[in-house]
């Protein structure tokens, strides 16, 4: 089952995840406010041939976390772009929030606009 919003996208694994899957799934998303884009990408390569579940979340993560950093470096360069860079980081919190959230549920989630650089 799939569920489109503003705010992403979550779909049903064909598997149901275990809780220690959900867990490392959530900590993905939540370990982003101190890591920004490292913790993913440490959870992606040590988790990634052992759970589908955690590897989803970690590259969904990763990809969002690249995706926000290069939205705010453009802003940072150009100079009005640096009166708007607030917007970004609230996008980012609520939109991690939800991931969070999706997969404490035990579902995939993508968020609207990263780039899918980690396929």
């Amino acid at each position: 089952m799939q569920n489109n919003s503003i705010l992403g996208q979550d779909t049903t694994p064909p598997t149901p995840p275990t809780q220690d899957e959900k867990t490392l799934g959530l900590l993905a998303h939540v370990i982003t406010f101190i890591s920004t884009f490292l913790g993913p990408l440490i959870i992606y390569l040590v988790k990634k041939d052992e759970s589908s579940f955690v590897s989803e979340h970690a590259k969904e993560s990763l990809n969002f976390q690249i995706t926000m950093a290069i939205i705010s470096l453009i802003l940072i360069i150009s100079l009005i772009g640096i009166l708007l860079i607030w917007v970004v980081g609230i996008i980012d919190v609520v939109l991690v929030i939800v991931a969070t959230i999706r997969a404490s549920e035990g579902k995939l989630y993508r968020y609207p606009f990263a780039l899918r650089l980690i396929k």
